[in-house]
């Protein structure tokens, strides 16, 4: 149903008076529009990121078992050729010396990025408030 007094249901020439009452509810009308837009959007998204990551751990956990067999597999591959007593003590060595070196690599990764704090960002906005003081060396050109 349609109101003859609505401004918005009147096609046709409307007066400058009736168009600048009438952007309130349009503007109102297109924001409410975008917002169904967006959640839609983003649930669709959701929606398939969620399925996303789901595979993704799937992926990991038949990976981790994986791993397993192929530590086994070592193992009694060795198993030919020593003990499987000493199978075992070299595979777990190897894994011990993966191990480290990863570790040495990540203590120097995490060392690299400390401290934490953005200290170039931080000076670069105490460079920015002395130079809106007008404190400060800067070349005049």
């Amino acid at each position: 149903m349609t109101d003859a007094h609505d401004p918005l249901s009147r096609r046709g020439k409307r007066s400058l008076v009736e168009l600048l009452t009438a952007v309130p509810k349009l503007v109102g009308a297109l924001v409410s529009a975008e917002l169904q837009h967006l959640k839609s959007e983003l649930s669709g998204k959701f929606a398939s990121l969620g399925v996303g990551i789901g595979l993704f751990v799937g992926v990991a956990v038949l990976g981790w078992f994986l791993f397993g067999v192929l530590l086994a597999a070592a193992i009694l591959g060795l198993s030919v050729v020593f003990p499987g007593w000493l199978s075992a003590l070299i595979v777990a060595g190897v894994l011990i010396v993966i191990m480290i070196v990863l570790a040495l690599v990540g203590m120097a990764k995490v060392k690299k990025a400390m401290p934490l704090a953005p200290t170039d960002t931080i000076e670069s906005i105490k460079e920015d408030i002395r130079a809106i003081r007008g404190m400060g060396i800067y070349d005049e050109q």
